[in-house]
């Protein structure tokens, strides 16, 4: 029997305020029916593959790649590495040596965090002038055997560059990102089970997730 100790939410809010990446469709979440009128609530949902918490498939950046439907399961649940950068500034990068003493921690199998804390900027220009990560790092895990990621910002890459290497780098191993996570400071336990699975929409780059990190008793 799985003994479920605490259970954290790791996904932004899902709403038309929710912040998307630019140029990215605009959220469309609205009343379609009534109990009052029709017999029954129901909600018309417009969003993007890429709206609010959610993961990208290898095909997001690579037209090769895997769907989001032909994804591997197992890189969606496993136990994580967070990685606290939270004293990078605005468009910093996050190098090999702010991450150099949990590299013994990343292996197959394991989901790597990004914890730059800067999902506190969520609604604020601000958010999306958020730290990333250098290609270094990912080459460096993506060798020790990692192929899932997770940042608390809108974007592993920098948001309003030409170029995306660690998109890039991981889709080249058919891995997995998963970006607009928050609450990686609630994870203040070892050994966090991470969950980030998809919805199966055949074809896609990727899908909206519910994201939770799983204490274990």
């Amino acid at each position: 029997m799985l003994n479920i100790k605490k259970i954290i939410d790791l996904s932004l809010p899902l709403t038309n305020d929710t912040p998307i990446y630019p140029g990215d469709p605009q959220p469309n979440i609205s009343v379609a029916t009534t109990i009052e009128n029709e017999g029954y609530n129901l909600h018309y949902v417009h969003i993007g593959s890429q709206t609010g918490s959610h993961v990208d498939a290898p095909y997001h950046f690579d037209n090769n790649g895997q769907r989001i439907d032909q994804s591997d399961l197992k890189l969606f649940f496993g136990p994580g590495v967070v990685i606290p950068v939270t004293g990078k500034g605005e468009q910093e990068e996050i190098r090999l040596t702010d991450v150099d003493q949990y590299l013994d921690q990343v292996g197959p199998g394991k989901i790597v965090l990004f914890h730059t804390g800067w999902s506190r900027y969520a609604g604020e220009d601000k958010y999306f002038l958020h730290p990333y990560v250098h290609v270094e790092v990912i080459d460096e895990m993506i060798r020790r055997g990692a192929r899932t990621f997770c940042i608390d910002a809108i974007n592993l890459d920098i948001t309003g560059g030409t170029h995306f290497l660690a998109h890039d780098a991981i889709a080249a191993v058919s891995g997995i990102i998963a970006e607009n996570l928050t609450n990686f400071e609630g994870i203040d336990f070892v050994n966090p089970l991470i969950s980030l699975f998809p919805l199966r929409i055949v074809g896609a780059d990727g899908s909206p997730v519910r994201a939770v990190a799983i204490e274990l008793a």
